[in-house]
């Protein structure tokens, strides 16, 4: 959700889109909050949601949802019955997301500001929070939300703008053709920065070229625009456009280079950089006066963002002395949220490194996603931000926290506390600092904990008493790229087929709650476990989806009834003691409470499941017992990845169909159908997508066929340190046994992960490597319980307590697995439950 201080009313939106009023019925409510997403509602009272509708997304399917928790204003594109909302605001437009940039333009179009625009492959974030650092304190800055540089996400930014903003940031991304000009019109920036272009999101584009100009489309009517000219392509492309005399693109230039050849007798500004291992120095002449910063960063990536950073600060103005003075304490960028395991089985999400409105409001929507634990708890410290007075500042603060419903308020700093009246209606306390805090030695137990602190406040040091101690070994699980891949294969399916998918095995190694929680949030339609207990785990971790249990024994059967779970049954026996269990149920408690089954159907897997033999029995089962509810029926394929068995996999298909169609003449209610898994959803949706479709491995980033595996990301990273670095002679050996036998001087890291975290001993003797600082480093001799060795003879300036990554992006799970000679599924389940799991969210 997006919030503006400026408010307008429901019939003067509809202008603003140029759309058609289909009811009104409460013209006096007044709008300052623009919604997209049904799952993060707040202050619904004054929100407008836009319903909107993608190649397989919908949004229209959520308007009764949205309805029912307050929201009375809509912007939709598609004819609805007007019965859905009774006493609501609407208003029809041909697109919603030309209707949201129309309302953002118009929006933009109040303020005489300053409008940073920047764009570019890689470092737009960066740049803008680098630029937000640097600025805050001169000017009330508005900037973009995270990554918010998308259609859609460029007019929630730019709806931020108010009076009081006196500088304002905003990012811009595209993927495709016509894109730029839309968001130009949106932000109509007045500098601009061109960080760099690189091959991201190319796809759309037919050339690199072609993508330059489109990005270029952002900069017309700029006053100057600052790029780096050591970008061939950047620099030809402006030219060419100066050529054409064309007023739109007559800015100034300010141009610079590390290469000194390229800026003599040229305008462009060289820049000297001289790097050491903590920090970089970066000096230039910049209109006839030395320029000499200090940046406590080394990489390439870094100083390039320094450098746009430093020259935006000088065309606005700010003093040279100014501008190295802060540099020198240039922060990183925190880009993640991230949640760990917390003491007293709490959970704890780190956001310990800046605290801005902006950013305390997707903490707080993060926050809400989270369905462990039934209290929530913010400890939140001053916020940084000039230009709004501080009462205003922290009643917007307060309102946040109640809209979120959060259960226990803690504020630390000066600021917070002298406005601690504004939080009477919370359960809340206050410390000047954080020492303060520490002192009063809290108990916290059974919450879900959110630390939002700017820097200065040292909230590590809560985080260092909160946070479980962990194994330095941990398996890091990125819920963004969750969400992407489920994406990824929604887009293979028709808009109503449903998507259920496997959280068994602990989630593939991954977190069955966790998972669950953020499959819970991408409204998934069905989760599905191996045992009963797994899906009692999730029901007590707050998990409301349907939950299918593919292998229940009888002696669960109570459980899958008390906690709401639905049986798979796969043969006649197991459906006879079933029914005995019914039997034993009260019978008032029969309508109430007995779940749904699904029938599970062997088609050729032969592992469980009813045989073709066997459905004449089961048909006159079901026609006997009308208290047998059947949710679907289902199969699994089981060579869905090897074309060689494509004509099997077809007999199966064949068979299952005539089997339920059966099943189904003998039901008076529809049964769903589902026999696709990962790989068959891949190769075989034409024919078979059915009702629903079951995703497993594919959600956590594996494609086995490998179609589309270059379009998933990787959710799993196992990582962990070196312990030591030793230097070995040729005679000497390594290992139990004497295995790892050198044959010259070599250099040994001993890394803290064994068999008993779950690395494959099969690995040993070099048939398994590992990532170390970007390169490949083998394993020596066996791998240990606790402990393996590496050899990083050809590897520089490897150090004790350096990371080490086991599989993840660099490398991919399957390349572990193929050492090992088994399959990515056995590598992630088998991460053993020592390794401490790390989710974040970017």
């Amino acid at each position: 959700m997006s919030t503006s201080i400026v408010s307008y009313t429901f019939v003067q939106i509809a202008a603003i889109v140029q759309g058609d009023i289909i009811d009104l019925c409460r013209a006096e409510l007044v709008i300052n909050r623009l919604l997209l997403d049904s799952r993060q509602i707040t202050f619904p009272e004054t929100a407008l949601f836009f319903a909107i509708v993608g190649e397989h997304y919908n949004a229209h399917k959520f308007l009764t949802e949205v309805y029912e928790k307050g929201v009375r204003n809509f912007v939709v594109s598609q004819a609805i019955d007007p019965h859905l909302l009774p006493n609501a605001n609407v208003v029809l437009v041909a697109d919603t997301v030309t209707a949201l940039q129309q309302l953002a333009s118009y929006h933009r179009q109040q303020f005489n500001i300053p409008v940073i625009g920047i764009t570019g492959s890689n470092g737009k974030t960066v740049v803008k929070e680098w630029l937000f650092q640097l600025l805050h304190k001169q000017y009330y800055v508005v900037r973009s939300p995270q990554s918010y540089n998308s259609q859609v996400g460029v007019p929630l930014s730019v709806w931020q703008m108010s009076s009081q903003h006196q500088l304002a940031i905003f990012e811009a991304g595209i993927s495709q053709p016509t894109e730029m000009a839309r968001l130009q019109t949106i932000i109509q920036p007045t500098i601009g920065i061109f960080t760099n272009i690189g091959t991201a999101h190319s796809k759309g584009f037919e050339t690199q070229k072609l993508k330059v100009f489109e990005k270029l489309q952002l900069f017309k009517n700029v006053k100057c625009l600052i790029y780096r000219a050591d970008y061939a392509l950047i620099t030809d492309c402006i030219a060419q456009l100066k050529q054409q005399n064309n007023s739109q693109y007559g800015f100034e230039t300010l141009a610079w280079s590390t290469n000194k050849l390229l800026c003599s007798n040229s305008p462009i500004l060289y820049f000297a950089i001289d790097k050491h291992p903590q920090h970089t120095r970066i000096s230039t002449i910049f209109r006839q006066k030395p320029l000499n910063i200090q940046i406590p960063f080394s990489d390439d990536a870094a100083i390039e963002n320094a450098i746009h950073t430093c020259l935006l600060c000088l065309q606005l103005g700010l003093s040279l002395t100014d501008i190295e003075r802060q540099m020198k304490h240039l922060q990183p960028i925190a880009m993640r949220l991230e949640l760990k395991a917390g003491i007293n089985n709490c959970v704890v999400i780190n956001d310990a490194y800046n605290a801005d409105l902006q950013s305390l409001a997707i903490a707080l929507d993060f926050l809400a996603q989270q369905q462990q634990l039934p209290q929530k708890t913010l400890i939140l410290s001053d916020i940084l931000e000039s230009g709004q007075h501080s009462k205003q500042l922290y009643k917007a603060v307060a309102d946040l926290v109640i809209q979120h419903k959060i259960d226990h308020f803690i504020g630390i700093g000066n600021k917070i506390s002298a406005n601690k009246i504004l939080f009477k209606q919370i359960n809340a306390q206050f410390y000047a600092n954080t020492a303060q805090f520490l002192a009063a030695n809290l108990l916290f137990e059974n919450q879900t904990i959110l630390l939002k602190g700017a820097r200065t406040f040292a909230f590590e040091n809560i985080a260092q008493l909160l946070v479980q101690k962990i194994h330095t070994t941990t398996l890091e699980i990125n819920l963004n790229a969750i969400a992407h891949n489920i994406k990824v294969y929604r887009q293979l399916l028709q808009p109503d087929t449903k998507l259920m998918v496997m959280v068994k095995a602990f989630g593939y190694g991954s977190g069955g709650a966790e998972v669950a929680n953020i499959l819970q949030y991408n409204k998934v339609d069905y989760l599905a476990v191996a045992y009963t207990d797994e899906g009692v785990a999730l029901r007590k971790a707050g998990i409301k989806l349907p939950i299918m249990v593919m292998n229940p024994q009888p002696n669960t059967f109570e459980a899958i009834v008390r906690y709401k779970l639905e049986p798979e049954i796969y043969s006649l026996s197991h459906l006879q003691k079933w029914e005995r269990f019914l039997l034993y149920l009260n019978k008032a408690q029969i309508a109430k409470s007995i779940p749904y089954i699904h029938l599970k159907i062997d088609t050729g897997m032969h592992r469980l499941g009813f045989e073709e033999t066997d459905i004449d029995k089961l048909v006159q089962t079901l026609k006997n017992n009308d208290t047998l509810r059947i949710a679907s029926v289902f199969s699994h394929l089981a060579a869905t990845d090897s074309t060689e068995h494509d004509v099997f996999t077809q007999q199966q298909i064949s068979l299952f169909n005539s089997i339920h169609q059966v099943i189904q003449n003998q039901t008076p209610y529809k049964i769903m159908r589902h026999i696709l898994n990962t790989a068959g959803i891949i190769r075989f949706s034409a024919n078979a997508q059915m009702d629903m479709v079951r995703l497993g491995i594919g959600c956590y980033g594996v494609d086995s066929t490998g179609t589309i595996q270059r379009d998933l990301m990787n959710v799993s990273t196992l990582k962990t340190y070196i312990s030591q670095i030793k230097k070995l002679a040729p005679t000497e050996t390594v290992g139990y046994s004497r295995r790892g036998v050198l044959h010259q001087t070599t250099k040994i890291a001993t890394i803290s992960i064994g068999y008993g975290d779950g690395l494959p001993r099969c690995l040993s003797n070099g048939k398994g490597k590992m990532w170390i600082n970007g390169q490949l480093a083998p394993i020596v001799g066996n791998v240990c319980m606790d402990m393996t060795m590496l050899d990083i003879s050809h590897i520089d300036n490897v150090q004790e307590g350096d990371e080490v990554i086991v599989f993840g992006e660099k490398l991919p799970v399957q390349q572990v697995a193929h050492w090992a000679n088994t399959i990515a599924y056995e590598i992630l389940t088998g991460v053993s439950g020592r390794v401490k799991r790390v989710y974040f969210q970017e």
